[in-house]
C-alpha cells in the first residue's frame, strides 16, 4: 500500500533479529526516491520557524528545497556551510523535539523528516569524489581547542573558516570525544565520524591526541610560550555519577561511561583480538532510561548478554531517551522494568554481582524537573537476579582542568561558569561551551555552543 503524502516517509531499518547480534548500523538511510518524496512535503513557509528549533541554525528550507529539485551538491553546500557535522547530526540529534517539533506541517500531519533528509544529503556527499578545499588561514592569532567532542569540532571548523590556525588537543588516542567513546557503532559508524573529522583537517585544523591539558600541558603554557591567543574548552562531561547504594564496588558493576568506552573506543567486542575485555554475564541490568542507557543495554546484548534490562524509577512517560531509540530497543528484545528503583547491589562469596535489590515506586507530584516524583511503595522490595549492573544516571565534568588552572570559576556541579550570557569564562580570552558548561546534554546543543563560541572568539580577537 503506497505511503500517503501526509505521512512521514519511514526510515528503512535492518531486521531486528539480525542487527541485535552485530554492530552494523540499524537505520539504512533514505534512497533518492525516499528523500525527494519527503522533501516535497515541505510547505516552503515564508516564516521558517523550523530554523529556530536548530541549535546551529541550519537554513533548513534551503537545503530541503534543493533536495526536492534534485540539486544534491547544492543541498550539501548549504548544510556544511552552517554545520560542520551533518552526517553525525543527521544520525544522533533529537530532531523530533527540535527542528521537527517546530515544523508547520506537523500542525496537522507528521512533520517533515528533517533529520532523515540531513543524513541523506551528508551520506550522498560522502559517496562523491573528494573535492579540493582551498585553505586560507590568514589570521595571525592561533586558537587552541581543548577536547575534540562536538563542541570542540564545530568551534574548530567555524574558526578555520574565519581564517584562524586552530589546534585541537585531545586526551584520548583518537579524536571525537563522546561521539567516539559514547555512541555505539550501530548508531554512529566510526567511518562516518572519521570522514567528518577529515573534512575539518582539510580546512587546516590540526588535531593532537594523547595530550591532557592540565597535566601534559598547562593552560599557562598554552597561552604563554606556545603562543595561543585564545582557548576554547570543550572537555564535555565524562565523569560518571553513582547512586551511592551498597554493593556498587562489586565486580561486574560498571558505569555506562566505562562500559561504552571499552566497546566503542577500545573494541572490547573484538576481544581477544583487541586488548581490552568487557565482562558480561547472562543478565545485564542498566539503571536509567536516557539515550545512553538505551545505547548501553543494546550494546550489552551485542557483546553476549542473553537478557538486557532497563531499570527505571519512573514510567516510560518520563524517560528521556528518544522515541526511536526506545522503539529499537523494544524490537531487539530489551526488557523494561518501569517504576523500579535499585536500593542495593547483591554479590556472591567471590565478590561478583548476583542480584539487584529493588523497590517498587509510584508517581507523586511533579518535582523541580517538572516530571512526576517517584515515591517508594512500602513493603514492595524484591530481588532481581542479574550478573551485571551498569549505571547510566548522568555525568559531570572532570575536575582536572579546574584543579590545575588558575582563574577558572565553576558552579556547585563542577561545571565551568561563563559570564553575561556569553561563552567567555572568568579567565580572559578563555571560552567554554557544551557539556563542560551545561552538564551532560545533547550532541547538537554542544555543537551549537561551539558555533556560538567561535563567533565570540573571533569578535574578541578582532577587538
Amino acid at each position: 500500500m503506497p505511503v500517503k503524502r501526509v505521512d512521514k516517509t519511514p526510515m528503512p531499518e535492518r531486521d531486528a533479529v539480525l542487527r541485535s547480534h552485530d554492530f552494523g548500523e540499524v537505520n539504512e538511510g533514505y534512497g533518492i526516491a525516499h528523500a525527494q518524496f519527503e522533501a516535497e512535503r515541505c510547505l516552503r513557509c515564508q516564516d521558517p520557524i523550523c530554523i529556530d528549533g536548530c541549535p546551529v541554525r541550519v537554513p533548513i528550507p534551503d537545503f530541503v528545497h534543493k533536495v526536492a529539485s534534485g540539486d544534491m551538491r547544492g543541498a550539501a553546500e548549504v548544510l556544511r556551510s552552517s554545520n560542520p557535522l551533518p552526517a553525525v547530526c543527521g544520525r544522533v540529534c533529537p530532531q523530533e523535539v527540535q527542528c521537527e517539533e517546530q515544523c508547520s506541517v506537523g500542525i496537522r500531519f507528521k512533520p517533515v523528516a528533517i533529520g532523515y533528509l540531513e543524513r541523506f544529503v551528508a551520506d550522498w556527499e560522502m559517496a562523491q569524489p573528494p573535492i579540493d578545499v582551498t585553505v586560507k588561514l590568514d589570521r595571525a592569532e592561533k586558537v587552541a581547542i581543548i577536547g575534540s567532542g562536538p563542541a570542540g569540532l564545530v568551534c574548530a571548523g567555524e574558526l578555520a573558516r574565519l581564517g584562524y590556525p586552530v589546534t585541537i588537543f585531545e586526551a584520548l588516542h583518537a579524536p571525537g570525544g563522546v561521539l567516539r567513546y559514547g555512541i555505539p557503532e550501530f548508531r554512529l559508524p566510526k567511518d562516518v565520524l572519521d570522514w567528518e573529522i577529515d573534512q575539518l583537517r582539510k580546512l587546516g585544523v590540526e588535531i593532537v591526541c594523547n595530550v591532557i591539558i592540565g597535566k601534559t600541558i598547562t593552560m599557562d603554557e598554552l597561552m604563554g610560550e606556545m603562543g595561543f591567543s585564545a582557548v576554547f574548552i570543550g572537555t564535555g562531561a565524562g565523569l560518571p555519577s553513582f547512586m551511592g547504594i551498597p554493593g556498587e564496588n562489586l565486580n561486574g558493576v560498571y558505569s555506562a561511561n566505562e562500559f561504552l568506552t571499552r566497546v566503542n573506543l577500545m573494541r572490547a567486542n573484538d576481544f581477544p583480538n583487541a586488548d581490552t575485555p568487557v565482562m558480561v554475564g547472562r543478565r545485564v541490568a542498566v539503571i536509567g532510561a536516557g539515550n545512553t542507557a538505551m545505547d548501553t543495554v543494546r550494546t550489552a546484548l551485542r557483546v553476549g548478554a542473553e537478557q538486557g534490562m532497563i531499570v527505571y524509577r519512573r514510567s516510560d512517560q518520563e524517560m528521556t531517551a528518544r522515541v526511536e531509540e526506545h522503539h529499537h530497543a523494544i524490537e531487539e528484545g530489551v526488557e523494561f522494568h518501569w517504576l523500579t528503583n535499585p536500593i542495593e547491589v547483591l554479590g556472591d562469596e567471590d565478590g561478583w554481582v548476583s542480584g539487584l535489590k529493588c523497590v517498587r515506586m509510584e508517581l507523586g507530584e511533579p518535582d523541580a524537573s517538572g516530571r512526576a516524583r517517584p515515591v517508594p511503595i512500602e513493603g514492595s522490595e524484591f530481588v532481581m537476579p542479574v550478573d551485571n549492573v551498569v549505571l547510566s544516571i548522568g555525568n559531570k565534568p572532570n575536575p582536572l582542568l579546574l584543579q590545575t588552572t588558575k582563574g577558572l570559576e565553576s558552579n556547585k556541579w563542577g561545571c565551568l561558569v561563563v559570564h553575561d550570557g556569553s561563552s567567555e569564562t572568568s579567565r580572559e580570552h578563555v571560552f567554554a561551551g557544551g557539556d563542560a558548561v551545561t552538564g551532560a546534554a545533547t550532541v547538537i546543543l554542544a555543537a551549537g555552543a561551539g558555533k556560538t563560541a567561535a563567533q565570540e572568539i573571533h569578535e574578541d580577537l578582532r577587538s
